[in-house]
Order: C-alpha cells, then structure tokens, then sequence
C-alpha cells in the first residue's frame, strides 16, 4: 500500500508508558511494587517499538516516556486516582511533588508545546498517542484487536478514526478494529486534556489501542501488524488532507 505523506509537521507521535525503569532516586521506594514492573500495571509492552516505527513511517517528532507508569501516569491527569502506583501513593506529599515536578511536568509541559506550534498551522495539529493493552483484565478477555480512541463530537478527530480504521481493515480483513473501544476516546488521558487547549479545527488527537497478545507473540506478523499500521494511518491522513483541500 502506498500513500502521500502527510504535510510536514502535521503530525505528533507520542508514547506515554514505554518502558519500566525505575529511576535510581526512587528505587528504595518503589521496592514493593517490583513484581508489578514487568507486567502492564508497569508500562505497555510494545508501545515504545511502535511509536518509533509510526514516527519514523510520517516523519513525524516523537515525544516518549521510558519511566514506569506506577511511579507517574503520563496520560492520567494530576487528580485521577490511579496518577501513581500503590508505593508511589504511599509516598509524603513532597515526595510525591517531586515526582510531578521532575517526570510529569516536563513531559506534558514539551507536548504541550509541540502541539501548539503544530495547531497554529494549516491543518492543524494530528497527535497519535501510541498504546497497548492487556488480553485479559480482571477475567474478562477482551475480543479486539485494535481499538481507536477519539471524541466522537469532534469532526477531525472522527473522520480520521474512521478512515484509519477503513484502511486497517482492508489490509487486515482479519483483525477486530473497533472505535472507542476497549476504552471511552473521552475518558481521562493525554488527547482528552490537549483537548481543552485546542478546538477542531487546531487539534484532533487519536489513542491507537493495541492488544498485547501480538507484542507476545513477536516475530514476522508481529512487525507485520507494525507496518500495516503506519501505512494506514499515512493512507488516512492523506485522504483527510484532500478532502480538507478539497
């Protein structure tokens, strides 16, 4: 499949809960929560692999996170109540200040700002924010395969949903795409606050949603699944940009 590129700079990729390290300052701390690390509670596996690959395919800046999310949730706002693990909750108030001050702020604090000077532009900013999820949570398995998240009232957001879907589909007769699932596009998260900053027409934000059981497996379909991906997306991207040229 082939497909125009995108207009440079119309694009964002980012990657909130690429890896589990703990950082050396709060490795005594965060000592209880360490069978957690290497399971989702920690990060999402495969993410990190994907976003580079889908910056690489658009040419597109890549903003990333390799901390776990059980010491700081990138992608949860300051009062959710999962923002931190269950040691990290633990922590004093200054303690758990730092961590905000010194992980999560730069973080949103450098999206932030990419994502402005992109929605000052024609068209606008397009953010893919790149996740994984687990199989299996709390007994239920979860019969999906790739899920897109986005608000359904706004127009940008929507039609490239849809058409990434469309493409993904017609390369990937076999997967279960669905939107909005196994999560609401509108539910706390990254694109939601970027959301209040920007309208329709300035920033459409998507949450790509991939079931961890591909990751697992690895190899050949694997890095197949990677590239279908990136190519679709580049194949939505360019029939939105002509349609808004249109």
């Amino acid at each position: 499949m082939s497909a125009e590129r995108p207009r440079p700079g119309s694009v964002v990729i980012t990657c909130e809960h690429g890896g589990n390290r703990v950082p050396p300052d709060w490795a005594a701390a965060m000592a209880p929560d360490q069978r957690l690390l290497a399971t989702h509670r920690g990060y999402d596996p495969g993410a990190l692999d994907l976003a580079f690959l889908l910056a690489a395919a658009l040419r597109a800046p890549l903003h990333l996170a390799t901390t776990t999310r059980l010491l700081v949730d990138l992608n949860r706002s300051l009062n959710h109540p999962m923002l931190h693990g269950p040691s990290a909750w633990a922590l004093e108030p200054r303690a758990k200040s730092r961590i905000i001050r010194e992980h999560y702020a730069p973080y949103r604090r450098a999206v932030e700002q990419e994502v402005a000077r992109m929605a000052r532009r024609d068209p606008g900013c397009y953010h893919i924010s790149v996740h994984t999820f687990t199989p299996v949570l709390r007994g239920q398995v979860r019969r999906i395969d790739i899920g897109l998240l986005f608000d359904p009232a706004r127009p940008r957001e929507a039609a490239l949903a849809r058409r990434w879907a469309a493409a993904i589909r017609r390369s990937e007769p076999r997967l279960r795409v669905r939107l909005n699932q196994p999560y609401n596009g509108t539910d706390d998260g990254l694109t939601t606050h970027l959301r209040t900053l920007h309208p329709d027409e300035g920033y459409a934000g998507i949450e790509l949603e991939v079931n961890q059981r591909f990751v697992r497996a690895g190899g050949p379909r694997w890095l197949r699944l990677e590239r279908s991906l990136a190519q679709a997306l580049l194949l939505a991207l360019a029939q939105t940009s002509a349609t808004t040229s249109g």
